[in-house]
């Protein structure tokens, strides 16, 4: 068992509307609006579905996990609402933040302190996060596109920096 058995995180086949949301969202406009107001707006949709739902799992179908980093300069958690990709019996994090120009604050606190916590429906895990390989970067990406279409585009858009592929293995249960 894995990271994304452990959480029955699980990909479900998505429906023609949230495919067109999916669609809307991969969009540079989208994306750009998205990456701006997405992190506030699941937020709140997580305290009223107690944990249940976030605004991508809802509108789009795509799963959400809430990742607890240490906050590389303040030492703070921070946490970030991101899709997993479920690969090779774990879960793989994709920096693509939206295909935006900066590199994500979650991809950097990992890069300082690799330990972190995922949660997803009320289920949460200790993990530690680790770069992939070359080659399970290329797999995780081949993946990630049969998935969600956005993270195609978000690659495309992506210049300036490097796009960074996060694996996470368990370290036991929350405490």
């Amino acid at each position: 068992m894995g990271v994304a058995d452990d959480l029955d995180y699980r990909f479900r086949r998505a429906n023609p509307v949230q495919r067109t949301l999916q669609a809307l969202v991969a969009s540079r406009g989208g994306a750009w609006a998205f990456s701006r107001v997405l992190p506030t707006l699941d937020t709140g949709v997580q305290r009223l579905t107690r944990g249940r739902h976030t605004v991508p799992s809802l509108l789009a179908g795509l799963p959400v996990v809430d990742l607890t980093t240490t906050g590389r300069r303040t030492g703070a958690p921070r946490t970030a609402h991101l899709i997993g990709i479920p690969y090779d019996g774990t879960l793989a994090l994709l920096g693509t933040n939206f295909g935006q120009p900066s590199t994500p604050a979650w991809v950097l606190n990992l890069e300082a302190d690799p330990a972190a916590r995922v949660g997803y429906r009320g289920t949460t895990l200790d993990v530690t996060a680790r770069p992939a390989s070359p080659a399970e970067q290329e797999a995780v990406l081949a993946r990630s596109e049969e998935l969600y279409v956005g993270y195609r585009r978000y690659q495309s858009r992506i210049s300036g920096r490097r796009l960074r592929v996060f694996l996470l293995e368990s370290a036991g249960p929350a405490a």
